[in-house]
């Protein structure tokens, strides 16, 4: 009995898939998932972003919309890093709004004191701007 009946879920562990680590030192860098070695871990591997090809646990990992399509399993750092790079996997995550958005969280973590006084500012006086032209457009 075939079911007619769609799921909403797209993002599978599968041999191939990108991943951001999340935990650990190579937090907010990519990686590949190389080979499966359970139901709670997986081999990554990230030779373009300095991952190193080690064990992580599913819950250090957050999966991405991307997969590398043929990568085999078990396959050796250099494979891993031809079909990242031959997929363009590092230029297309930076135009992805998940990206952008986390690179927008950093740089506000680097801001000094003055410079989140500029910025609180800056938004008052952009908040000025919308109210005056609001209340234009309701008078």
């Amino acid at each position: 009995m075939q079911s007619t009946q769609t799921t909403t879920f797209k993002r599978f562990v599968e041999v191939g898939r990108v991943v951001l680590v999340n935990v650990g030192p190579d937090a907010g860098k990519l990686a590949v998932i190389a080979e499966i070695v359970d139901h709670n871990r997986a081999v990554i591997d990230g030779p373009v972003t300095g991952v190193a090809r080690q064990a992580i646990s599913y819950r250090k990992v957050v999966l991405t919309p991307f997969v590398l399509k043929g990568l085999p399993r078990a396959a050796g750092s250099g494979v891993v890093q031809k079909l990242f790079e031959k997929e363009e996997i590092a230029s297309k995550w930076a135009q992805t709004a998940w990206a952008k958005k986390r690179a927008a969280v950093q740089k506000r973590k680097q801001l000094t004191d003055f410079e989140r006084f500029r910025v609180m500012q800056l938004k008052k006086q952009r908040r000025h701007n919308v109210r005056i032209v609001a209340k234009k457009a309701t008078a």
